[in-house]
C-alpha cells in the first residue's frame, strides 16, 4: 500500500521509440549524424545488460511537446512536483520532446534487488534556453531541500532533495536525489533524476521509488548520453 501511495505522488510515464533503420549496403553503413530527436533515444542494443525498453504499457513517443504549459516557472513551482516526470514540459516547455520507458526486473527472489523502473527523455529547447532550465532546476533543488507533502489518504510525507554531479561528459549535468519518508518508517523511498545538457538538448533519466541506493541510474545515464552523442554527432 505504501508503495502505491508513493507511486501516486512520484508518477512516471514511459513512451515507445521507433526502431532505428538498418543500412542496406556498405556504402550506406557510414554513420550520418541525425537531427531527429527521436533517433537519439536509447534502443535495446544500447541498454546495459539486464535492462529492456518498457513499451508494454507505454504511450506513444511524444513529439512537438504537445503538453499544457503552466504559467509557473520551475523556480517557483511547488516542491512536490520535483518527483513528477511531467514538470519539465509543464513548467519549462521544450520545443520538442521524446521519451521511452526503461526497466530491469529483479534478480533472484530476495529483497536485495528490487529491479529498476523509470524512463529516458530528450527535451530540445530554443538556443540558449536549456542552460537557463538547468539553472532553474538547481534553484528549485536548493529551495526544496526539505519539505512535507500529503498523499491521497492524508498521510504526511517528509521529503528531502540533494544534488550530486551527473558524472558524464556534457555541457552541464546533475543527479537529483529525492527521498520520501513516511511516519514510523525509517527507510525512505528514493527517486533519482539525472539532467544532462548537451547543447540545446537536456537528456533526462529518471528512476522512480525504490528503497535502496543503486548505481543503475548512472549506468542507464551513461548509455543514454552515449546513444544521443552517437546518433547526433554531438
Amino acid at each position: 500500500m505504501v508503495t502505491g501511495l508513493v507511486l501516486a505522488v512520484l508518477g512516471v510515464s514511459a513512451c515507445a521509440a521507433d526502431p532505428r533503420a538498418r543500412p542496406d549496403s556498405p556504402a550506406a553503413s557510414r554513420h550520418v549524424p541525425s537531427d531527429r530527436l527521436r533517433d537519439g533515444l536509447l534502443t535495446q542494443d544500447r541498454l546495459p545488460r539486464g535492462f529492456r525498453l518498457n513499451t508494454a504499457e507505454a504511450d506513444s513517443t511524444t513529439t512537438g511537446a504537445p503538453h499544457t504549459p503552466s504559467a509557473v516557472p520551475i523556480a517557483a513551482m511547488p516542491c512536490s512536483e520535483l518527483g513528477v516526470d511531467s514538470f519539465m514540459t509543464a513548467h519549462a516547455p521544450p520545443a520538442e520532446d521524446v521519451a521511452v520507458g526503461v526497466e530491469r526486473t529483479p534478480v533472484g527472489d530476495g529483497d536485495d534487488d528490487s529491479g529498476w523502473f523509470g524512463q529516458e527523455a530528450l527535451d530540445r529547447y530554443q538556443p540558449g534556453q536549456a542552460a537557463a532550465v538547468m539553472a532553474a532546476i538547481r534553484e528549485a533543488a536548493r529551495r526544496c531541500a526539505s519539505f512535507t507533502t500529503t498523499v491521497v489518504d492524508g498521510t504526511p510525507l517528509r521529503q528531502t532533495v540533494s544534488v550530486t554531479p551527473a558524472g558524464v561528459p556534457a555541457d552541464d549535468g546533475l543527479l537529483l536525489h529525492l527521498t520520501s519518508t513516511f511516519p514510523d518508517d525509517p527507510q525512505p523511498f528514493i527517486d533519482e533524476t539525472a539532467f544532462v545538457r548537451i547543447g540545446d538538448v537536456i537528456v533526462l533519466v529518471q528512476r522512480i521509488a525504490d528503497r535502496k541506493p543503486s548505481s543503475d541510474s548512472e549506468a542507464v545515464l551513461a548509455a543514454a548520453v552515449t546513444t544521443y552523442r552517437s546518433a547526433t554527432g554531438r
